[in-house]
């Protein structure tokens, strides 16, 4: 981190990637004059840009065993990312690495179990390396952590503890948003209004406009939400989140869905969203086999 009352040179690196522009946080990482702490936290977030953008086996590759702690998470959470089947093989290590009292303490090591456990939907055990915080990325993931539980009274008490530290931080208005969609009713309007922030402040990426996108959509506004949500599939035809809003949005405008979906199943067959409609078919099936 920077000095105490020094700007901070991570500053637009960081407020890139946690808007979703991750090739512009690749294309600007050459900082000068970084602390080799700093340096080991740019290239953190370089790595998981690279990750965000399905580069996995860059990450795997480029990360070597002699690379520092934060790094090696990151590679882990790579690894799992690339390979399903790896899976288990993967968290075996992470357990260990958490384990161990040199380096089980570190930030972004705790940061990627949650992120990992997250996606195992094991919340509790996710929880148990994200809670104490200490970042305001470990308070963030714990705010997506509770909304997940459905337990957004919890969530709101991580968010209060993210705005007594700095109200204006990007994951601090970024929580705020997430937990009004959770809330519902009035608060969907204040959250449109902080991704109408975002978008005015920063370039429009396809986090700010599925943001917008899922607001709308809450809201009954149907076509203003496809409008968004395609202008966020011309940034990235693979995006998950758009793809997956794109079905739901179909849906209610009585628009085929099927090619979004298929696009979805494809290029992210582990989805939430797809992992649902397996399930969905199973039952009807099984159902089917009863009545005929």
């Amino acid at each position: 981190m920077a000095a105490a009352g020094g700007p901070d040179p991570l500053f637009g690196l960081r407020n890139n990637f946690y808007l979703g522009a991750y090739q512009a946080a690749i294309n600007n990482s050459d900082v000068p004059n970084l602390s080799t702490e700093d340096a080991i936290e740019r290239d953190s977030i370089v790595y998981r840009s690279y990750i965000a953008l399905g580069s996995y086996q860059l990450v795997i590759n480029e990360i070597d065993d002699s690379a520092a702690t934060p790094l090696q998470a990151v590679k882990l959470l790579a690894m799992y990312l690339a390979n399903p089947s790896n899976k288990e093989a993967v968290i075996a290590s992470l357990q260990e690495w958490l384990g161990d009292p040199a380096i089980g303490n570190n930030p972004i090591l705790r940061l990627i179990a949650g992120m990992i456990f997250m996606h195992e939907e094991d919340f509790n055990e996710a929880l148990k390396h994200t809670h104490a915080g200490g970042t305001m990325e470990l308070h963030a993931l714990n705010v997506q952590i509770f909304l997940k539980m459905y337990r957004s009274d919890y969530a709101e008490k991580q968010l209060r503890i993210m705005q007594q530290i700095d109200e204006d931080h990007t994951l601090t208005q970024l929580a705020n948003a997430w937990l009004n969609l959770a809330v519902g009713g009035s608060k969907i309007q204040e959250a449109y209004l902080i991704f109408q922030d975002f978008s005015e402040k920063y370039p429009m990426t396809c986090l700010i406009l599925n943001g917008k996108a899922v607001c709308c959509m809450h809201m009954g506004n149907f076509d203003e939400a496809e409008t968004l949500l395609l202008e966020a599939l011309n940034k990235d035809a693979k995006d998950p989140e758009t793809l997956a809003n794109l079905v739901v949005c179909s849906l209610h405008l009585g628009k085929p869905a099927s090619r979004f979906l298929s696009q979805l199943k494809i290029s992210h067959p582990e989805h939430l969203l797809i992992r649902r409609a397996a399930a969905a078919e199973e039952n009807f099936e099984r159902a089917l086999q009863t009545v005929v």
